[in-house]
């Protein structure tokens, strides 16, 4: 809730598993102001050589993009676009995963933050429209 009693979010996308092997996603939002604890944080950098690798998550966790703007796909090809602003719930820790490709920019930059368990309740998934 900010200081005017209304209730704020930041904009998400949840990468998950819907069986053993394929991955999907969801579009929602975090509250603001959520706290939980971390096992550490760690910045990254990845230029275009990556692209198109399918991969799952190697952990549960949030990707804060800082710079650039990619295009996510999932096993059943559809996607979605990240830019800054917009958070990546990553719970697709197994099977094929996900690949992403770079739309804007050379270098994709991004903060990693390990979701700790039971942490990902946090993501509110939007409702079907």
């Amino acid at each position: 809730m900010n200081e005017t009693g209304v209730y704020s979010y930041t904009t998400a996308v949840r990468l998950l598993n819907h069986n053993e092997q394929d991955c999907s996603f969801q579009y929602g939002k975090l509250p603001d102001n959520s706290i939980f604890e971390t096992s550490g944080v760690w910045i990254q950098k990845r230029t275009k050589e990556f692209e198109h690798i399918l991969h799952p998550a190697p952990r549960i966790q949030y990707v804060i993009t800082i710079k650039g703007k990619l295009k996510f796909t999932v096993t059943d090809g559809s996607h979605f676009i990240i830019e800054p602003g917009i958070i990546i719930v990553a719970t697709d820790i197994k099977g094929t995963g996900h690949s992403w490709e770079m739309l804007e920019g050379e270098v994709w930059e991004r903060m990693y933050v390990p979701i700790p368990d039971g942490n990902e309740k946090y993501f509110i998934a939007d409702m079907p429209g």
